[in-house]
């Protein structure tokens, strides 16, 4: 393979410690992926939810797995996407790339009150009702929240692979009790039947091709997240591969059969979209049930693991600017690391203070159903425009770069790139009624087109005053 020229930020990975192992990156891979809504998101799509599930997987999921693999393997260095990008490509790509990703990174980290707020409702039962419109409790929710993913990501990963590991191993059990508690209910006579593979066929439409997209691109992709810590894992060109090899059956299994389970205790059309699976929890279980007590204990397991994941997204995010500003396409001040702990504090400030603002401003003048998907539309349509990016670069990029990737790879990112494409077209479509679709599709839009002009106007902003 011949040898790519070594970027500026090569230098500085060896600053880091190398604290992430196989362990923890298969757990990381488990917590960045399975998002605990996708399953309530898939089970609109009634009993040929397993067919659109294998197509997601098929189509997407193995693709994009590939893809990661070869990738990280060429060049395993921090920043993961944002580096191959602008190796593969050039400087504007890559730093377009390391935009889109951190602004899901940042959209997905304010939604932080409203999950939070939704689950813990949950968990207290009736007396709680209003707590999922409660906007005073949202905001305060995300300030709390927020404020100790800071700390956290401030401490480094000798404390938050442990967070990490802790909340993949909830998400784990959480899916294990709900993917056995249909069985249950079937063995007790409360369900008449139970078919978990159910292999109906799919209705065709808008509707469905949307929800296609987003249970393909939406729920599965993230593999490429763990290589943004490349310079922090032990052997990263082969731990990162193995991680996402023995990740990627678990979660398939995950996403079908706690969809299954879900479809098995709510009706398609009152599906929550926020908390499913708290949801079917809830629906599964009566009270004089053993262990019935312990439910709202569960729940309130599924918002520690959604604290978890919002923690890895919040180190994902305080990266990016840290490595862009080595390559020098952000100022320096970015770059500065915590004399003790060796993580990026003023992007950790930086990010901190965007996401609060932008987490309160969402859940105004809009409903908790509608802001949540608002917010993850806008988010997902962001980070599928870096996965464009990746799927092209094993078709078009590293020109210099020799052998060039087989058949079969270049096959299968143009599956991943037309995957992609699908769910960036549809993803302004809401999937929940709004009071008026047309605007929600507006607003997504808008909200797409603006952030990526600024986002360009920052480069070539900054690639002036450099020139200058």
């Amino acid at each position: 393979m011949s040898a790519i020229p070594v970027p500026p930020a090569a230098a500085h990975s060896g600053e880091f410690r190398k604290i992430l192992g196989l362990r923890d990156l298969v757990f990381a891979q488990v917590v960045n992926i399975v998002g605990l809504a996708w399953v309530g998101t898939a089970a609109k799509l009634g009993p040929s939810h397993v067919v659109f599930w294998l197509l997601a997987v098929t189509l997407f999921y193995v693709p994009s797995a590939a893809a990661v693999i070869y990738l990280n393997r060429l060049y395993p260095l921090e920043g993961g996407l944002y580096t191959w990008a602008r190796l593969g490509f050039n400087d504007f790509v890559g730093f377009m790339a390391a935009w889109s990703l951190w602004l899901n990174c940042v959209v997905l980290n304010s939604e932080v009150g409203i999950l939070s707020v939704t689950i813990l409702g949950y968990a207290l039962g009736p007396r709680a009702a209003g707590f999922a419109e409660n906007k005073w409790l949202m905001a305060g929710a995300s300030l709390l929240i927020i404020a100790a993913l800071m700390l956290v990501t401030t401490l480094g990963f000798g404390i938050a692979k442990w967070v990490t590991n802790a909340a993949g191993f909830l998400i784990l059990a959480v899916f294990l009790l709900l993917i056995v508690l249909p069985f249950r209910n079937l063995a007790l006579g409360r369900l008449p039947q139970y078919h978990p593979l159910s292999l109906a066929m799919p209705t065709v439409s808008l509707l469905s091709l949307n929800i296609l997209g987003k249970i393909s691109f939406g729920a599965l992709s993230g593999f490429d997240s763990v290589a943004v810590f490349a310079g922090e894992c032990r052997d990263a060109a082969r731990s990162i591969g193995r991680s996402v090899m023995i990740a990627t059956p678990i979660i398939a299994v995950m996403f079908i059969l706690g969809t299954s389970a879900v479809r098995a205790f709510v009706p398609d059309n009152q599906v929550d979209l926020v908390s499913p699976i708290s949801q079917a929890l809830q629906a599964g279980t009566i009270p004089s049930d053993p262990g019935a007590g312990l439910i709202p204990l569960v729940i309130l397991g599924i918002l520690a693991s959604v604290l978890g994941q919002q923690n890895f997204i919040f180190a994902e995010a305080s990266r990016l600017p840290l490595v862009t500003g080595w390559d020098y396409l952000l100022p320096k001040w970015f770059t500065r690391l915590h004399p003790k702990h060796k993580t990026p504090s003023n992007s950790i400030l930086f990010i901190g203070a965007v996401t609060l603002g932008l987490g309160i401003t969402a859940s105004v003048g809009a409903g908790q159903q509608e802001a949540f998907q608002l917010l993850q539309s806008a988010s997902l349509t962001f980070y599928a425009l870096a996965y464009l990016v990746m799927f092209a670069l094993p078709l078009v990029g590293f020109r210099n770069v020799r052998p060039r990737p087989p058949f079969w790879l270049k096959a299968a990112c143009v599956s991943g790139f037309g995957m992609t494409a699908l769910y960036a077209v549809l993803s302004v479509f809401p999937i929940i009624d709004v009071p008026n679709p047309r605007v929600f599709t507006i607003k997504v839009t808008g909200l797409i087109v603006v952030f990526n002009l600024m986002g360009a106007g920052i480069f070539w902003a900054y690639r002036r005053r450099q020139s200058r």
